[in-house]
């Protein structure tokens, strides 16, 4: 970019008629550079079908945020939960996951992407939205872009809102002659009214189901449905959300419209297909939304949190330091890639855990193997022995293509699978009655446990060991105003730290008020 000044202002550089080349994945053919803006021309764009579907890829693009690059949702969230430490190879190991963990985040330290990597996914929304009505296309494709691209911003403003609480709303592209340092953070009611209504609004043009494999990951009736439901969830409007979550889950243990069943084994879940059947687990029957990664982008360390690395960084960064396996007999200890340290397991959990039957497939007990002398490693800090092993990268899933072994890792990240709708409308239920009873029941019986009386506790604590380490546990303490008792010994101020810290250099020159008691 020539103007510098526009790098470090997201509502600035992001939003402007011409988005940033990292938020759209195109030809170079068809960019050009516009000086001073750090742009593409886009009134040359948006012509055709091809071109409004290359702008729907860049709005998709942003869900890797939840699994992708050093800054990714789940092992930001995960150190910062009761779960979890930080972890990683010292306390100065990534200063925002870092502070996040004990409660010392400010604004400085905050990385600043967690702010403009979802406002890059709304912008790109927002140029197609805007330029794909005069578009060369068929109606009832215009009509499904339209509905997918609606979801996604409404998406990621949802997460803004779980993040920041207090965000810009901005519903069209920024010109250059807009008042841009101005834009005024809306009421959080705004924002939700908006997404709720655009994802309502967006249901009639969405498929039912994935059509076949090339539909797969993109968004669904069911998959908006769901997340209108988790939506209303935590804008409180349980009626609401729970009616959503019916339509999603259907009877509870069977195959609902949208075809999504319980998977029958919970450890298939994490596992990777082989190299010779890569889609073996990907986009399993519990899948609502998943975020897809593969090593097909060959990406390398040049381009490290550019937009190019593809693979699920969960992996590496929750592989354990130093890791190798002895040379003993009948070592069943597992064949782990050696790797960064994150999210060392916290005592809590792991007692919390035994006696459940997935806590195999959940944590992966280091301290015992070590102990055994089966394998040896570095200890990381807050290291306690226990990692998080849905997402441990085996050797066995090592790219088998050029590029960087750490960045093209495979595994796909589920954002939102059926248990955790079950578990969210059994909740929205007042977990009570017969039909809360029954979604608890179905979580439960999948993994041969026996019934337990549904109540609120009971389903916090199936949500806690059903989805440990998936990134949801924080969000789920902080909407149950549990985060207080729960977090306390880690330094959580209540009134302050249910919400993160505007990024330091969003503020500069804006009208944009920064949280409060940061």
């Amino acid at each position: 970019m020539k103007n510098k000044t526009f790098i470090y202002k997201s509502i600035s550089a992001l939003m402007l008629v011409g988005i940033s080349l990292g938020a759209v994945s195109c030809d170079n053919g068809n960019l050009e550079d516009v000086e001073n803006k750090g742009a593409f021309d886009a009134s040359n764009y948006f012509n055709n079908e091809e071109q409004a579907f290359t702008g729907l890829v860049a709005t998709y693009d942003m869900l890797r945020k939840y699994s992708g690059g050093f800054e990714n949702m789940v092992t930001f969230f995960n150190g910062a939960s009761d779960d979890f430490y930080s972890g990683g190879g010292n306390s100065s190991d990534g200063a925002g996951i870092q502070g996040f963990s004990n409660y010392t985040i400010n604004p400085i330290i905050m990385p600043a992407s967690y702010w403009k990597d979802y406002y890059k996914g709304i912008a790109s929304a927002n140029l197609l939205l805007e330029r794909i009505p005069n578009a060369s296309m068929n109606d009832q494709t215009r009509n499904r872009y339209i509905a997918e691209a609606k979801v996604l911003r409404s998406l990621y403003y949802f997460e803004l809102l779980r993040m920041f609480k207090n965000i810009p709303l901005i519903l069209k592209p920024v010109l250059v002659s807009d008042d841009y340092y101005n834009i005024p953070q809306a009421t959080p009611e705004a924002v939700y009214a908006q997404i709720e209504g655009d994802i309502i609004s967006a249901l009639p043009d969405l498929m039912m189901k994935a059509s076949g494999a090339n539909e797969k990951g993109r968004i669904t009736q069911g998959t908006a449905r769901a997340i209108l439901g988790k939506i209303y969830l935590y804008d409180k409007k349980n009626v609401e959300a729970a009616a959503q979550f019916e339509m999603v889950n259907g009877t509870p243990g069977g195959t609902s419209q949208y075809g999504y069943k319980l998977v029958d084994n919970f450890a298939d879940l994490w596992k990777v297909g082989p190299v010779d059947d890569p889609g073996r687990y990907k986009f399993l029957s519990e899948s609502i939304l998943e975020v897809m990664h593969t090593n097909g982008s060959r990406a390398d360390w040049g381009f490290w949190g550019s937009g190019q690395d593809e693979g699920n960084s969960i992996n590496v960064m929750l592989g354990i330091i130093s890791y190798k396996r002895t040379d003993v007999a009948n070592n069943d200890a597992p064949d782990i890639y050696a790797s960064w340290g994150f999210n060392p397991i916290t005592d809590d959990l792991f007692n919390f855990m035994q006696g459940d039957p997935r806590a195999a497939a959940t944590i992966l007990d280091a301290k015992k193997y070590k102990e055994e002398g089966k394998i040896t490693y570095s200890p990381g800090f807050r290291d306690t022995g226990r990692f998080l092993n849905k997402f441990a990268p085996r050797n066995a899933d090592k790219s088998n293509l050029t590029g960087a072994t750490e960045l093209n890792f495979r595994q796909n990240y589920i954002a939102i699978r059926l248990a955790d709708t079950y578990l969210m409308e059994a909740e929205a239920l007042g977990a009570s009655g017969a039909r809360a009873q029954a979604l608890l029941d179905a979580v439960r019986a999948r993994v041969g446990l026996a019934s337990v009386p549904v109540t609120l506790q009971a389903i916090k604590d199936e949500r806690r060991r059903e989805l440990a380490g998936e990134g949801h546990r924080w969000f789920d303490l902080v909407r149950w105003g549990d985060a207080p008792v729960k977090l306390g010994g880690r330094g959580f101020v209540t009134g302050k730290n249910e919400i993160l810290p505007i990024p330091f250099n969003e503020m500069i020159g804006t009208a944009l008020k920064q949280n409060p008691n940061y």
